[in-house]
């Protein structure tokens, strides 16, 4: 273990004379403060948090990924190019050592910096508000719908039905040989299958669809809960905008309206801008005591002419602190960073700096989009679909995922709970599994190379 530490103290040293750390910190002591100034985002005070906070994290995490990537990468093959390795390797330490005091040295610089300047960013965030002119109920709507962590719950979607709805629209279109044939079979019904679940969301003006959820419990029954949304059409109104009836509560009262109502119904009326996520909340009284609530939403056929496909419908509930789920953020970073280290060391056993560094930039890059790639080969054909598992998926599901729910902007922006058992599970298999893996197979390469050959 001292050989190890001894290590990464020298390493750790070695990037802190590197350039790039330098600029790194330096851009981010500027661009940090800089951004909480000028970024306004709607013009709101949620927005302007909103945005810092998104950018904020995003730059800091995209700069320490590459300085995690070009540091990993550069320290041990420099030793080998400078011959520098030559020396530490007739020393008693083992090989292992090596690479484990270089991980170790290079997972400390980035735990040390991601630390300095997300403790800069929270600062800045609890800040900007009261240097802000913004007024009571602004200063309260942020309170609600940032500073706070909320738990999201989305309806069930019956997936089997629409799968079949899919299937016998690729009968029909088969037996009438309207099948397209630049297209394979299951890109078809991936289309088909997409469209069947647009039908399912649209609304025809006149008409209403419902959203029910169960098990829906509170902490405090004094809280508000809020619904989150955003509207797609089939055609553009002229001011892109729709107006729409909600009406939140026990449906099973006004479908079979039977007795006295034991819980209140809210109806709420909003006009609002398509294709932008909407939010409003509503009491916890409308929550059924079974824990039941149900979402209508009515599309009024006297003020829009057009169909309304109400998308990513939410409940969400207050369920922790914004500092709890903003340490919760910083560590999925964290996590994404001792992968690239893991990466950096392992290839730079084998390979030369830009090459290394090269592979470490296409592995963050393909992160960045790993979900959209794995969806994309996913309706590949039987034989197709058979070459790609034996060679891409393996290679993809090493790959990190950097994108959608591993990204944790997601959580800041909307004030979605990040759980610790999610949290977890992306450490499990990004730290535990992938990296150990890389890790061990640097070490085997580098146990088995030659360093440097003897000349007579």
């Amino acid at each position: 273990m001292h050989s190890v530490w001894a290590v990464a103290k020298n390493t750790l040293a070695q990037a802190i004379r590197m350039k790039v750390a330098v600029i790194i910190i330096i851009l981010l002591v500027i661009l940090l403060p800089l951004m909480s100034v000028i970024m306004v985002g709607d013009g709101t005070l949620l927005g302007k948090l909103q945005t810092f906070v998104s950018y904020g994290l995003s730059l800091t995490g995209l700069l320490l990924c590459l300085l995690t990537i070009t540091v990993s990468t550069f320290t041990l093959t420099n030793d080998i190019r400078q011959m520098q390795l030559h020396l530490v390797v007739t020393k008693p330490i083992k090989r292992f050592e090596i690479l484990c005091g270089k991980l170790l040295g290079v997972v400390i610089l980035d735990i040390l910096l991601l630390s300095v300047f997300a403790s800069v960013i929270y600062c800045l965030t609890l800040l900007i508000p009261r240097l802000s002119k913004a007024g009571a109920d602004e200063l309260a709507g942020a309170g609600r719908e940032f500073f706070t962590a909320r738990v999201s719950l989305s309806a069930d979607v019956d997936e089997d039905k629409i799968d079949m709805l899919a299937k016998q629209a690729y009968e029909k279109l088969e037996r009438s040989r309207q099948l397209p044939e630049s297209m394979t079979k299951e890109q078809i019904l991936s289309e088909l299958r997409g469209r069947e679940r647009t039908q399912a969301q649209a609304v025809e003006p006149g008409a209403q669809r419902v959203w029910e959820f169960e098990n829906v419990r509170l902490a405090d029954p004094n809280e508000m809960l809020f619904v989150r949304y955003k509207y797609e059409v089939s055609v553009d109104p002229p001011d892109y905008r729709v107006y729409g009836t909600w009406l939140i509560g026990d449906y099973r009262q006004i479908q079979y309206g039977l007795g006295d109502w034991e819980s209140p119904v809210a109806r709420i009326e909003r006009s609002e801008l398509i294709r932008q996520f909407h939010e409003f909340e509503v009491s916890a009284e409308v929550v059924a005591s079974d824990g039941y609530l149900a979402l209508i939403f009515a599309n009024n056929p006297y003020l829009n002419m057009t169909t309304i496909i109400p998308q990513e419908v939410q409940v969400l509930l207050k369920t922790g602190s914004f500092t709890g789920n903003y340490i919760r953020a910083v560590l999925l970073i964290l996590a994404r960073l001792i992968f690239l280290a893991t990466l950096g060391i392992s290839v730079s056993t084998w390979l030369s700096f830009p090459v290394a560094v090269l592979i470490c930039a296409v592995a963050f890059f393909v992160g960045t989009i790993n979900g959209f790639v794995l969806e994309s080969l996913g309706v590949l054909d039987q034989t197709p679909n058979i070459i790609y598992n034996l060679t891409l998926r393996p290679i993809l599901w090493l790959m990190p995922r950097l994108d959608g729910r591993f990204n944790p902007t997601h959580y800041m922006i909307s004030a979605e709970v990040l759980s610790w058992r999610f949290l977890g599970q992306v450490y499990l298999m990004m730290v535990f599994v992938k990296s150990v893996f890389l890790l061990i197979f640097g070490i085997w390469i580098f146990s088995n190379r030659e360093i440097a050959k003897v000349v007579v």
